[in-house]
């Protein structure tokens, strides 16, 4: 039995309305929680990785 990522609010989206959910594995995908059927964004561990140090950390 195949099973589904297992999605989960980003700790970046906390208190705002605008949030995305991240699912961790093999990659890392992440998803509009409002617009879940327009599918999502993957990534390598590597680019996900890039991607958060070059957030800004406020």
């Amino acid at each position: 039995m195949a099973h589904g990522p297992e999605w989960h609010k980003s700790s970046y989206s906390a208190g705002s309305e605008n949030c995305v959910e991240v699912a961790e594995g093999m990659s890392v995908m992440l998803r509009d929680t409002q617009n879940r059927e327009l599918g999502q964004l993957g990534f390598t561990a590597g680019e996900w990785t890039a991607l958060l140090r070059a957030l800004p950390a406020n």
